[in-house]
């Protein structure tokens, strides 16, 4: 009986081992496909672009009574000067820009008795190199550098007081009138008076002091001579031969 059992369980025994082996081995789960790591853009701030130069043109011909100053830049080109002066430095300029009126105060024909090099150095001789306040004039040492020089050539003194700003060029003296524009860059000033450089408008030559008259000379030797040849002669006034003859009576 035991033996019969034994028998039974090793049979069933050996039927479990053969069904497992007979069983293929289960597929392994595929996995998927490794993803590339995702880039994502990082977010930086966009800087904003430079401000573009101030237009001083544009200021000047709004203000309307600089024309022929205005003309005076764009015939020497000073302009794209000015606009690259903007561009690449952080010390702006400053302007005296001389009204319509005051050109006309000038001699006839000055301006035109000056070639393209010396019309451009007298529109530059307006300009500073630096955007300069009001308060800032009370710093500066004279002489002042303008964009046509700082020499003996181009000589310009600045004076203050508490109420004005005084330009002196040794032959025009004038005072800021009127602020026209200000901002980080740039100052324009109006002025009542055209700038003229004594190097490119020499002050004409004072006239030679007239000589005094010359009194004659009276030659004493002759005199004597012609008193001598006079003398009377019977109540008549006879002159001696040296002279015209004649007789004068009594």
């Amino acid at each position: 009986m035991h033996q019969s059992i034994f028998s039974f369980s090793l049979l069933l025994f050996f039927l479990h081992c053969t069904n497992t082996l007979s069983q293929s081995p289960a597929s392994a789960p595929v996995a998927p496909p490794a993803q590339p790591p995702s880039h994502h853009p990082s977010h930086r701030p966009h800087s904003s672009p430079p401000p573009a130069p101030t237009d001083v043109m544009q200021i000047l011909l709004k203000a309307g009574h600089f024309i022929t100053f205005v003309r005076l830049i764009k015939a020497t080109h000073v302009d794209f000067q000015l606009t690259s002066q903007l561009n690449s430095s952080t010390d702006g300029i400053t302007i005296f820009a001389p009204t319509d009126t005051a050109f006309t105060k000038l001699k006839a024909g000055a301006l035109d008795s000056l070639n393209d090099r010396e019309k451009l150095s007298f529109v530059q001789f307006h300009i500073l190199p630096r955007s300069l306040s009001t308060s800032d004039f009370q710093t500066l040492s004279n002489p002042i550098k303008t964009l046509a020089g700082s020499d003996d050539r181009f000589p310009m003194n600045i004076s203050t007081t508490d109420s004005s700003v005084t330009i002196s060029t040794g032959l025009t003296k004038t005072s800021i009138v009127n602020t026209v524009y200000t901002d980080k860059q740039v100052a324009i000033y109006e002025i009542d008076k055209v700038l003229l450089p004594k190097r490119l408008f020499p002050p004409a030559a004072a006239p030679a002091p007239a000589k005094p008259a010359e009194s004659p000379e009276v030659n004493t030797k002759d005199a004597s001579d012609a008193m001598s040849s006079v003398f009377h002669y019977n109540g008549v006034v006879v002159l001696g031969a040296g002279l015209a003859s004649a007789t004068l009576f009594f």
